[in-house]
């Protein structure tokens, strides 16, 4: 694994055809914040109706090179470019069809990317939401910002912004008018339960939020006691007294469920019956993965029987 310095950058900006990536990159890689006279190579695996107008960058700082087809995004094809062009970074301007995670997957392992955008047209981001769910949440939940152009006055921020917060609670949104305004989306979103509660009780429809926000905020639930209903199961693997506590939760469509869960530590062998529901009650422990990353784990003090919850697949709505 390279040293952080060596790492090469990359610049991720994803988004649906005719979405405005390309105006977005173009005034990027002209912004001197950004162009420092840095050797980019620009990506583009999506051509719409603007074309980059290579003119307006310093000389020999931005090599376009045009990916037609996923199946060239791989290590070995990343990496000649990069030697190609002598670039000392990367800029993506990614195809709107094509998944994130197999471009994450693609990337040679110095590539690191640090910054990822979504351009999104607000005027047809809500047709792709209904019908390209699943894309939508792809690019949201790789994206640390997601940027609304084309928003107009009569369109409800609130209505995007629960879209978005129904993917990601972390992603900055922001809103793009057509006289060249720019807002924030600074709506709080509160959580529906007590954090700070001595026992911190997650109600059946909370769970997939619940479980959301321990994964991304662990530290803030180091120490804490929680409550809630979920299935059990063990593994082979598992030490006697540990067991997977959770339950499946849909992000956007039926294809996508996942059980999602801890491990749950308890004094004495814990055993848990197909298909029976319980009701945990545990102090969560933040521990570490391999690789460093915290990994949140419960210490089960009370574990009872329970009757499944009214909707048993648990959602972000």
């Amino acid at each position: 694994m390279p040293n952080q310095d060596e790492f090469i950058p990359v610049y991720l900006f994803a988004g649906f055809l005719e979405a405005g990536k390309t105006r977005f990159v173009q005034n990027a890689l002209e912004d001197e914040r950004f162009q420092k006279g840095e050797r980019t190579l620009l990506l583009i695996c999506e051509e719409g109706e603007i074309e980059y107008d290579l003119s307006r960058f310093p000389k020999d700082t931005v090599f376009p090179h045009v990916i037609e087809d996923a199946s060239e995004l791989n290590p070995e094809k990343l990496d000649g470019l990069l030697k190609q062009y002598r670039a000392e970074r990367v800029v993506i301007e990614y195809n709107g069809m094509w998944l994130i995670s197999d471009l994450f997957n693609a990337m040679p392992d110095d590539w690191a990317v640090y910054q990822a955008v979504m351009i999104a047209d607000a005027s047809t981001f809500m047709q792709y939401n209904t019908n390209m769910r699943s894309l939508v949440v792809d690019k949201i939940n790789a994206c640390e910002t997601v940027f609304f152009n084309r928003f107009t006055d009569d369109m409800a921020v609130k209505d995007y912004h629960q879209i978005i917060r129904g993917i990601s609670r972390r992603t900055d949104i922001y809103y793009e008018y057509p006289d060249g305004k720019t807002m924030f989306d600074d709506i709080e979103d509160p959580l529906p339960f007590d954090v700070n509660a001595a026992k911190i009780v997650i109600e059946d429809r909370d769970y997939a939020l619940w479980f959301r926000d321990l994964m991304e905020t662990p530290e803030k639930y180091s120490g804490k006691t929680v409550v809630f209903k979920c299935l059990a199961v063990r593994q082979l693997n598992f030490p006697k007294n540990m067991a997977a506590v959770g339950r499946h939760i849909m992000t956007c469509c039926v294809e996508d469920i996942q059980f999602c869960w801890l491990g749950a530590f308890s004094e004495r062998k814990f055993t848990p019956r197909k298909g029976q529901w319980y009701t945990v009650t545990g102090k969560v422990e933040i521990r570490r993965n391999r690789d460093g990353s915290p990994a949140p784990v419960l210490l089960l003090s009370d574990v009872q029987d329970a009757e499944a919850p009214a909707q048993e697949v648990a959602t972000f709505y």
